[in-house]
């Protein structure tokens, strides 16, 4: 389809559905009614009298319904299945024929975007979600849950740790009622509308944005970090804010139920379950060095895990055979390596 039969097409289905306050309402009472006279149309809506005619009428030109110029002219609901079969099929060539012009565009591994548009912020959430292979945080209003929690059941299943935050917490879902163990490794519930709405896989891939936001307040905004390294920053912020004030547990892995091999983007929530298993692991390590700021990689066995519960310290000291490294988080100062990505398994380091 050329570029100006494109455009005609949308224009077309676009007047087809642009239909007005008064329009709709008479429709609507129209179609509960079947049959309707224009006066009594007017007793059941609010359509000011005057106005009544010159709305029926534009329905019946655009074949929604049918008027019959008797007296008093009758207004005949059409079967919808019958007045917008047109709309219908023209709305269906012209998704594929959009398809058809669309280009993919390329994502910028480093790019940052600001986005107010609830629907794209709300694309790029299930985007988070389905895009992480093996860690997932989530602060979720009980309305994203609901219409993510099937998206979350697939990540979950295929082996990605979740820890979920539903907030405010009046409004979550009961444990007696939502399946939470279904959609989170764990989770729990934080009081307040303020706590923000966030997702990041992997430890890169982040979308941060208000709860106005995914309200469609056209005041607030979303920051999407579109598979960057700065998506730590929002990951940490979860971990340190959000999940540490969030008290209401709605569900908890037992330590006995963590599965290895398992790799993490998160050294807390690494150094948190390894503190939680008896006998020894071991670990593989894709970082940075500390000081000169090469990409390095180290496996060995995991001899000494630190912790502090304010979580202002984690780490994981490695036997690599060649003597001992000390393992950080994201901007580690203290130890050797600035970890990314953290693959944990039991009799051998995970290759």
């Amino acid at each position: 389809m050329s570029d100006e039969n494109l455009r005609e097409t949308v224009q077309r289905v676009g007047a087809g559905f642009d239909l007005g306050e008064y329009e709709i309402e008479a429709y609507l009472t129209v179609l509960r009614h079947g049959e309707l006279t224009a006066s009594e149309i007017a007793d059941r809506t609010d359509i000011p009298q005057p106005r009544v005619y010159d709305t029926v009428r534009s329905l019946g030109d655009r074949g929604l319904v049918e008027l019959r110029e008797s007296r008093p002219m009758k207004v005949v609901a059409i079967d919808p299945e019958e007045a917008f079969a047109d709309l219908q099929s023209q709305f269906a060539s012209m998704v594929a024929d959009l398809e058809d012009a669309y280009t993919t565009p390329a994502r910028d591994t480093e790019a940052v975007s600001l986005v107010k548009s609830r629907s794209t912020i709300l694309r790029y959430f299930a985007d988070v979600i389905e895009s992480a292979e093996f860690e997932l945080v989530c602060s979720l209003t009980p309305g994203l849950l609901e219409r993510f929690a099937d998206d979350l059941a697939a990540a979950r299943d295929r082996g990605v740790s979740i820890d979920l935050v539903v907030a405010p917490a009046g409004d979550a879902p009961s444990p007696d009622g939502f399946d939470y163990d279904r959609v989170a490794t764990n989770a729990r519930a934080r009081r307040g509308v303020t706590t923000p709405v966030i997702a990041v896989a992997d430890g890169q891939y982040s979308v941060y944005a208000t709860q106005g936001a995914v309200r469609d307040d056209p005041e607030k905004y979303g920051v999407i970090f579109n598979r960057s390294a700065l998506g730590f920053l929002v990951s940490g912020f979860f971990g340190t804010v959000i999940w540490s004030t969030a008290n209401d547990d709605l569900a908890e892995r037992d330590a006995a139920d963590i599965g290895l091999p398992r790799t993490y983007a998160s050294i807390r929530r690494c150094v948190k379950d390894l503190r939680a298993l008896d006998g020894d692991v071991y670990a593989t390590v894709r970082g940075r060095d500390v000081l000169t700021g090469d990409a390095r990689t180290d496996s060995g066995r995991v001899v000494e895990t630190k912790f502090v519960e304010t979580e202002e310290v984690a780490t994981l000291v490695l036997d690599t055979g060649d003597g001992e490294v000390e393992v950080g988080g994201r901007v580690a100062a203290y130890e050797d390596v600035e970890a990314h990505e953290i693959a944990i398994g039991r009799d051998s380091p995970p290759q």
